[in-house]
């Protein structure tokens, strides 16, 4: 079947609403169990990731905010985007040195697996970019610290620039040569560590985030919160596939795998937390990602925000009421009840009935069963969604490293 959106759009379009906090901000507090025997290297300390964060790049950066040098390394960084472009010149020696080393493939990396994560991801980028926004971007919203975190951080002082931001990175996971040369990922993931670091730097020092922080939440972004957030984009894409019935080709579905374990490895998180198959990865999530999920204040006014998104264009499918009820139908009553989304009248039962069989209709794997005209709002309901979030996208899109906290709050 001839699809009518490319890869590149809708992934890049639904990592715009998709990781409005990806890779980033997550968290909880539950004890970790969690064996390092599954993980990447079979084998690890056993550490609980809540007590462990990414201290080579910390204190790199808290350096660098003491002396007063982020704003010139976040200009010296700017045209620094492709993964074997030599680094600027000018930068501080200890950063300099950190980038070296942090922009290296680890041992483990599989050009094989790597090229069939490319397949899937070429076969499935429209799905993959709504799964992106509707369940791990709304989902973001229902992870406490994760909630609180962005909220309170610079990235709640505009949401759109930090969709914008963190859209790149859910886009160039996805590309063929994500990790070569000429790609763009491995950049991305490197100056996405620096801004984490940025956020650990300086969010202990808003009185909105302590006051409300757990008790043995020391910094925001630990290796569990982001392993939290990890979970929320390709163990919750793997588990949507199995819900809508779609047969995932093993050494593709392994292939998108790897392409999430490099990722991880180069935003920082340690190899012994990152899981080596879907089944553990499904065993991690269940323990560190279902049961932490609640509603906040915080996340509330997030998710709010995230559904006006399109609120000045001119796009009729993308009104609140349907953005909510792809929401409710990915995320389930439940969650669209804690972010005070009501069930809309037309698309809630829509979704319910057609959803499901118009993807595999997409696929190929379904020829009748499906009205035309529930079709015809699906598809140009894909069709609203890219073009309101390309809208939002001005490339090219420059990660830096923070220099603020959220100075205002609804």
């Amino acid at each position: 079947m001839t699809h009518s959106f490319n890869r590149r759009t809708a992934l890049l379009g639904g990592a715009a609403l998709g990781t409005a906090g990806a890779l980033s901000l997550a968290g909880g507090g539950t004890p970790w169990t969690w064996s390092p025997a599954g993980a990447v290297p079979g084998e690890g300390t056993g550490k609980d990731p809540h007590d462990v964060w990414d201290p080579d790049c910390d204190d790199v950066v808290a350096d660098l905010a003491q002396k007063g040098d982020i704003d010139k390394v976040n200009r010296l960084l700017k045209h620094w985007t492709r993964n074997g472009q030599p680094l600027p010149a000018g930068l501080p020696k200890d950063l300099r040195d950190f980038l070296t080393e942090a922009r290296r493939l680890p041992a483990w990396a599989d050009h094989g697996k790597l090229a069939a994560g490319a397949r899937f991801n070429d076969k499935r980028g429209t799905y993959l970019g709504i799964i992106y926004g509707f369940v791990s971007g709304m989902m973001s919203t229902v992870i406490p610290r994760e909630a609180r975190a962005v909220y309170y951080s610079k990235g709640g002082a505009d949401l759109k620039d930090r969709i914008t931001k963190t859209a790149k990175l859910g886009y160039d996971v996805g590309t063929s040569n994500a990790f070569a040369p000429d790609g763009e990922m491995m950049i991305t993931c490197v100056k996405t560590r620096l801004a984490h670091s940025g956020v650990r730097y300086l969010l202990p020092k808003s009185p909105h985030w302590s006051s409300g922080a757990q008790p043995h939440e020391k910094l925001p972004i630990s290796q569990a919160d982001m392993m939290v957030t990890w979970h929320s984009l390709p163990t919750s894409a793997m588990r949507q596939f199995r819900k809508w019935g779609v047969p995932v080709d093993r050494a593709e579905g392994e292939g998108f795998l790897h392409t999430w374990q490099l990722s991880a490895h180069m935003l920082g998180i340690k190899d012994e937390y990152i899981p080596a198959t879907w089944a553990s990865a499904e065993s991690q999530a269940r323990q560190v990602l279902d049961p932490i999920l609640a509603p906040t204040e915080e996340g509330r006014r997030l998710a709010s925000m995230l559904l006006d998104l399109g609120h000045n264009l001119d796009l009729s499918l993308l009104s609140r009421g349907v953005l909510g009820a792809i929401t409710r139908y990915m995320l389930g009553d439940d969650i669209a009840g804690w972010l005070r989304i009501p069930r809309e009248p037309v698309w809630s039962p829509l979704l319910e009935t057609a959803w499901g069989p118009y993807v595999m209709v997409r696929e190929g794997l379904l020829d009748v069963g499906l009205p035309p005209k529930a079709y015809w709002l699906f598809d140009e309901f894909l069709r609203q969604f890219v073009l309101l979030y390309m809208s939002e996208l001005r490339l090219p899109i420059n990660i830096t490293i923070p220099v603020y906290n959220n100075p205002n709050y609804r």
